[in-house]
């Protein structure tokens, strides 16, 4: 399978509980690279670099969210993969 860059805002309640680490261990988990961040009208943005079948796996982990979040929506974006990340991380 090809690698593609995986591009997601997530909506709910996904600020203050833990979400941004918890996708960071999720994502270094399936061995993706990218980030996570909070954005500031309250979503939480993904970016993710990896093999089709587990940014699917992502993006299925995404849908439900750590205990304690309320996952209302994931928008999602398949883009050519970049290569910009050596690991996941969270970002500012």
């Amino acid at each position: 399978m090809a690698s593609k860059t995986l591009h997601a805002v997530v909506e709910g309640r996904v600020q203050g509980v833990g979400f941004r680490y918890a996708t960071v261990r999720q994502a270094r988990a399936l061995g993706l690279k990218g980030v996570v961040r909070n954005l500031p009208d309250g979503r939480v943005e993904v970016v993710a670099e990896g093999e089709e079948l587990t940014l699917a796996r992502l993006k299925a982990w995404l849908d439900r969210g750590p205990a304690g979040a309320y996952v209302r929506e994931v928008t999602v974006r398949l883009e050519p993969y970049r290569g910009e990340y050596r690991d996941f991380g969270v970002g500012w």
